[in-house]
């Protein structure tokens, strides 16, 4: 019976094609929709997993969050050092690092931060070793530097009419292992040496850090009338006091998922704004869904409109075979063969949409993912999940029920009849 519908399809081989590929593109509008959304989620929550929390100058979350975690160029106001200092002192706190952020290299962002952050980062270095002095770099795993290779920062980007410093050109001492994260992408440096590049710490000595409102917008510095000299070989201090210039984020890592609450409490005020990165992702997930469900709303309605086709076209098809069924039946073929031909041809067809559909799903899923990596370095996983089994198996349910139409339909001609057509 096997051959018999197998032979039937290939003397129909262009109809049986054509209702593969329109089952196999609504099926992989699904698939690709639903492995994206996943895939979306999955990267960002791992990128994210690293900072525990993050505190910021007062304004949104989300852009904090962006920022800081996913180096989005973006200008975020800057608050006072004093809280870098304090949160560095804090009994609760394993570790607060600083990120400063506005200058470029080659396209890659220059970040300012110290080797605590580094070591948090990246445990073990794929290569060389932590910066020791102000003019020293560790690169991401996607930068391609060498070791001992030279970096001229520039402030701002090329394409947005950014200079380019001349007060320091920075070295290539290490380079991460893979994290997965757009830190793969980034040059991190000293930030006193980023401090010192815009005239920061000289202003730091003369303001008065017990007014912690006053922010500057930029991002992350600003473009200041003079730019300090700048010691390359001088080596790193990363102690933090009251005189310490502006940042426009620390990340911190507290000692007890109790003391993340606490801090998170303490640092939520007019000046000050303290995330848990996880939860403003969670806000994000939750737009992120409305939109998969709109869209998987639209592939199911293209589904329903395909099936509909394919079941007029199978029909009529039923119908213009009718003197083949009628001869069928008239040598004696059981009812339940004549069924199982028609419904089986059909089903088939089915299977075989679905099983194009899925690959394609899959390929334009990855894709995608692999597109969005390359401009963000975050590892997007396309992968398929044990959910996905309800929705594999209702298709499949679907598709026996669909199959039986028109072979209830071949059946309902008797063979008389069917032979005068």
């Amino acid at each position: 019976m096997i051959r018999f519908i197998l032979a039937d399809l290939r003397r129909f081989k262009a109809g049986a094609l054509a209702v593969v590929v329109l089952i196999a593109l609504s099926v992989a509008l699904s698939v690709t929709v639903t492995l994206q959304e996943r895939a979306v989620r999955l990267g960002s929550a791992r990128a994210a997993e690293k900072f525990d929390l993050l505190v910021g100058a007062a304004g949104s979350e989300t852009q904090l969050a962006l920022s800081a975690v996913f180096l989005q160029p973006s200008p975020l106001p800057l608050m006072s050092g004093g809280v870098l200092a304090r949160l560095s002192d804090d009994p609760r706190v394993d570790f607060a690092a600083p990120v400063g952020f506005g200058d470029s290299a080659d396209g890659y962002p220059v970040v300012g931060t110290t080797t605590t952050l580094v070591s948090a980062l990246s445990p073990a270095l794929a290569e060389g070793a932590l910066f020791t002095r102000l003019g020293e770099a560790v690169v991401g795993a996607d930068v391609p530097k060498r070791l001992g290779a030279e970096i001229k920062p520039m402030h701002g980007a090329a394409d947005e009419g950014g200079h380019t410093h001349t007060e320091i050109a920075y070295t290539v001492t290490g380079r991460m292992a893979p994290t997965g994260t757009a830190w793969d992408r980034a040059i991190l440096v000293p930030i006193r040496a980023v401090w010192q590049l815009h005239g920061m710490e000289e202003e730091a000595g003369h303001e008065d850090h017990d007014h912690e409102g006053h922010a500057h917008e930029d991002h992350g510095h600003e473009d200041h009338d003079h730019e300090a000299h700048v010691d390359a070989n001088a080596g790193l201090d990363e102690h933090f006091d009251a005189a310490t210039p502006g940042v426009p984020a620390v990340l911190v890592k507290p000692k007890t998922v109790a003391d993340a609450y606490r801090l998170r409490q303490e640092y939520r005020g007019e000046t000050t704004l303290a995330v848990f990165p996880a939860e403003v992702l969670t806000r994000l997930y939750a737009t992120l869904g409305d939109a998969r469900s709109l869209l998987l709303a639209i592939a199911i309605g293209t589904q329903v409109i395909v099936i509909a086709a394919i079941l007029l076209v199978t029909v009529m098809h039923v119908g213009a075979r009718q003197r083949q069924i009628g001869a069928l039946r008239a040598f004696g073929a059981p009812r339940r063969s004549v069924l199982a031909i028609v419904w089986g041809e059909l089903f088939v067809l089915f299977l075989a949409g679905f099983a194009l559909g899925l690959a394609v799903g899959y390929a334009a899923a990855g894709a995608i993912s692999a597109s969005l990596a390359a401009t963000t370095a975050v590892r997007m996983p396309v992968e398929f999940a044990r959910e996905d089994i309800p929705l594999a198996l209702w298709f499949l349910f679907l598709a026996v029920l669909v199959s039986l139409v028109p072979a209830v339909s071949a059946l309902r001609l008797s063979p008389a009849r069917a032979l005068r057509a």
